[in-house]
């Protein structure tokens, strides 16, 4: 259990001191005691759940910014590079809802941040960039946007900041946007006039010739903006005006907002219970029918002490499940009195992992939902324990029900192997069996579903063992697509790794237009 207010618990102190040390009658101990069930009611505890997907309306947007040398012209204060992370701060601030994705790149691109809704992993990825270890002059426009035309993204709305590329080839830039379906925004940084780079030494940088190195805003990106359609603006008085301008210019330019698939924690609140018992207390001291108020509470009780039990019973079940004692979850599960897709969907997989199959279907078919999803992994899960029976006839016709509902991998990848396992049944080829539920995220409850998906994958081998080489193939794919930038924010924060500033700064040695 947690609470979602938890720093109102410190208020129970004084109450607790009060309480021992007061010589105060049993009817002030008692008011003392409400007082702490309310306490406790407000600071909201709630009970941790699965993580569950929610969708949320969003723009898809992608921040590229340079962060070559010339980035530390002064032109901009206190330069072009800080200038540029203020802005991107401040734009975070003002669209906290949109699943945003940021590059840095030079001659080369970097992938800082993925596409996120969780914008202080953003600002994280941002200040753990140190522009001292970037050693590229030289800027690629033709390399970031070939870098994300590959990317396989929907419609994204490009947020370019830079002062200039080493290019002029308009068409062929416009060709890259429009193949990576791209809706560009130009900030350009900078002063046309240009200005002078110091180096770490506080010395003008000069070029090989001798010659001053003037950094100003490259001419292409007017152009560049215009033959796609898209939007150029020069910086503004300060960071904060400059990220309301782009903001403006994103409601104007934007696609469509999206439905992004955002997975958060799930709590089940339990509020109500402390408030509900203070409330008793309160009407047993000021209420003359306090016989007539225990006949109401029994009476109205009865399906709330039912409910309690059934919860209770339903986490021991859950409980023992994931120690592997599916004999006890079971017994956990017949004593709920009355049954929810949760315990059902609980007792089906207790069934399944004791190789009780028949039993473990039969429990499948009597769970009835009307959510797509749920019956998706409903008929994935009965398919999967027919191809156990070796019943694949049936096992195929469930597996097609499952693609019927929508795209799904594993049912895909099963239907496959039930297919040959049907045809050459009766000849010794050795051939991979279906995944089982442990291969991949086990169908559980929508509840539990997300919350067992890497433990159900260590049991991968024993529900699948003369598949080997196919089943790692197929974990190994999942894993990678696991793989996200995940950094505790609350820990000191880490530089990036010397690896990053060597993918930034490849190509460094033959740079050709380093300015």
């Amino acid at each position: 259990m947690t609470f979602l207010n938890p720093l109102l618990l410190w208020l129970l102190l004084p109450l607790v001191l009060l309480f021992w040390r007061s010589t105060s009658t049993l009817v002030v101990r008692v008011h003392l005691i409400i007082l702490a069930l309310l306490i406790l009611s407000l600071a909201r505890p709630a009970q941790k759940e699965a993580w569950q997907e929610a969708s949320i309306e969003a723009k898809d947007i992608i921040i590229a910014l340079d962060v070559s040398y010339s980035m530390r012209a002064t032109d901009l204060s206190p330069t072009r590079y800080d200038f540029a992370k203020k802005t991107i701060k401040a734009l975070l601030a003002q669209n906290p809802s949109d699943n945003i994705m940021l590059i840095a790149f030079t001659t080369n691109p970097l992938l800082l941040s993925p596409p996120t809704t969780d914008h202080t992993l953003i600002n994280v990825a941002l200040e753990s960039l140190n522009p001292q270890y970037i050693l590229t002059k030289g800027t690629s426009l033709k390399h970031l946007f070939t870098k994300l035309s590959t990317l396989s993204l929907s419609h994204k709305n490009l947020i370019l900041m830079t002062d200039g590329g080493e290019e002029s080839d308009v068409d062929s830039l416009s060709h890259l946007l429009q193949k990576g379906d791209l809706s560009l925004i130009i900030l350009a940084l900078g002063s046309k006039s240009g200005t002078t780079i110091r180096d770490t030494e506080g010395k003008i940088l000069k070029d090989k010739n001798g010659n001053l190195v003037i950094s100003r805003i490259n001419p292409l990106l007017t152009k560049l903006a215009t033959s796609v359609r898209g939007s150029y603006l020069d910086a503004l008085s300060t960071p904060q005006v400059t990220a309301e301008a782009l903001s403006n210019l994103l409601q104007v330019q934007v696609h469509k907002a999206q439905q992004i698939q955002k997975k958060q924690h799930h709590y089940k609140e339990l509020y109500a219970y402390p408030l509900a018992l203070a409330l008793l207390l309160f009407l047993l001291l000021h209420t003359r029918g306090v016989k007539y108020l225990f006949l109401l509470f029994a009476l109205l009780g009865i399906q709330a002490e039912a409910s309690l039990l059934d919860n209770y019973h339903l986490r021991n079940a859950y409980s023992l499940y994931a120690q592997k004692a599916y004999s006890q979850a079971l017994q956990e599960l017949k004593k709920i009195e009355n049954p929810s897709l949760q315990s059902q969907w609980a007792m089906a997989n207790s069934y399944y992992k004791q190789e009780r199959y028949k039993k473990a279907i039969e429990v499948y078919h009597s769970i009835h939902s009307t959510s797509p999803i749920v019956k998706q992994q409903l008929y994935y899960n009965i398919a999967t324990a027919y191809s156990k029976l070796q019943a694949y006839d049936k096992a195929k016709i469930y597996y097609t029900k499952t693609l019927q509902l929508g795209k799904e991998d594993d049912a895909m990848y099963n239907l496959a192997c039930i297919v040959l396992l049907h045809d050459k049944k009766k000849v010794a080829l050795g051939m991979a069996h279906p995944k089982s539920q442990g291969a991949n995220a086990t169908k559980s409850t929508p509840q539990e579903n997300k919350e067992r998906k890497n433990k159900d994958n260590e049991e991968q081998s024993s529900s699948a063992s003369s598949s080997n080489g196919a089943q790692k193939r197929q974990k190994s794919k999942e894993n990678e697509r696991k793989t996200t930038l995940m950094q505790d924010i609350n820990q000191k924060k880490q530089p990036l790794g010397s690896k990053t500033y060597e993918l930034i700064n490849k190509g460094y040695i033959h740079e050709t237009q380093p300015w």
